[in-house]
């Protein structure tokens, strides 16, 4: 194959395009590089010859930029937007220098949204989003735990199921939303507003009655937030730790010492659910599948949230999975025991291999009993 035998418009067309007939999740365009998918949770070389030049990849993806974003790129290097091929799909951009050649990392999202079956996620999902019509619920986990598609669910849950009017502010768009029984107003960063403080200072005289903020990241956005779920309105956002406990450590981080007392009673009172994801590899090649960690807003709950008791939290969730609650540890034997990921693999995840271990022994012990029992 000769380098570059298609114009770097019809470069970018044809390698967008191959990300959906492949199911890629990500496409990394790098200087120096061929083009590389990833596929399964995996990097796949394509045959192509590699990108010879900054050239040729500025000029391939500046046609996807909007105006808006392209000064911002020529003054800080990098900027992050979406675009829709003629799949049908959109793809999150982000493009950036590297030792002074521009580059790019592409994540493919369907054009469709996903369902909590499809997302293999439990029932509380669900069941939570259906009884909340106010409050706060936070979707934490690491990049590339699917935060955005779990966010994106609950979102197309109340839109085909409520009357209501849903805002969401993302950086960017992810997944384009059609109204069924909502309204649905989304507005990019960037785009529609100039960041995340703009968008929340006037949200709540647009009449939303649900709120998607795609990231908590600083002070205003979590006041914002706070403020809105204190005063009727259901607010949907994420942050990026990896468990329960961290998550009120992080939030507090955005205030200074003086206001903790104010923001944790803030939360107790507004709090309605945290619920942190990890994504494993599954069995089957190329499957992934979800373990969550919940916790879901009790008495008990919020008095521990007000006396700075964080670290009970854990044994909270554990002591309440009855009520709908779930461990890590409890998520991952469920996997293990339904034989979507490997034990190894589950171990690899689990924020107590010893805790994880003794779950899967009890699990056999009582099957073993059952089994027993069914024979005499």
């Amino acid at each position: 194959m000769s380098e570059h035998p298609l114009s770097p418009k019809e470069t970018i067309d044809r390698l967008l395009a191959g990300m959906t007939q492949h199911e890629a999740s990500d496409l990394h365009v790098k200087v120096g590089y061929p083009p590389y998918y990833r596929i399964a949770g995996h990097l796949r070389k394509l045959d192509m010859p590699p990108f010879a030049s900054s050239e040729f990849v500025e000029s391939m993806m500046m046609g996807l930029v909007p105006e808006s974003k392209r000064r911002e790129f020529h003054e800080h290097g990098a900027i992050d937007f979406s675009t829709r091929g003629a799949t049908g799909d959109r793809y999150r951009v982000n493009l950036y220098r590297s030792t002074g050649d521009t580059n790019a990392s592409i994540r493919r999202v369907q054009s469709r949204v996903p369902s909590f079956e499809e997302l293999h996620l439990p029932d509380v999902y669900r069941n939570l989003i259906t009884k909340c019509m106010d409050g706060l619920i936070l979707v934490a986990g690491v990049t590339g735990c699917g935060k955005s598609s779990t966010l994106a669910s609950m979102v197309e849950y109340v839109n085909q199921t409520r009357g209501v009017h849903i805002i969401t502010i993302e950086d960017p768009i992810e997944y384009m939303f059609h109204p069924k029984k909502s309204i649905v107003s989304q507005r990019e960063i960037g785009v529609d507003v100039s960041n995340y403080h703009e968008a929340l200072r006037y949200i709540v005289r647009q009449d939303p009655d649900v709120i998607l903020i795609g990231e908590l990241r600083d002070r205003e956005t979590m006041v914002a937030a706070l403020q809105a779920a204190e005063t009727g309105h259901l607010v949907l956002g994420s942050l990026h730790v990896s468990d329960v406990q961290q998550t009120f450590s992080r939030i507090l981080e955005f205030f200074p010492r003086e206001e903790h007392a104010f923001i944790r009673s803030s939360l107790a009172n507004s709090l309605q659910a945290i619920m942190c994801q990890k994504l494993l590899p599954g069995i089957e090649e190329g499957t992934q599948f979800p373990a969550t960690e919940v916790l879901l807003r009790n008495s008990t709950v919020r008095d521990k949230i007000i006396h700075e008791e964080d670290e009970d939290i854990p044994a909270i969730i554990i002591q309440c999975e009855s009520e709908g609650m779930r461990s890590f540890t409890r998520s991952l034997c469920e996997l293990i025991e339904a034989e979507k990921v490997h034990y190894d693999t589950a171990m690899e995840f689990a924020p107590s291999r010893e805790a994880l271990a003794s779950a899967v022994k009890g699990i056999k012990a009582t099957a073993q009993t059952l089994v027993g029992r069914t024979r005499r």
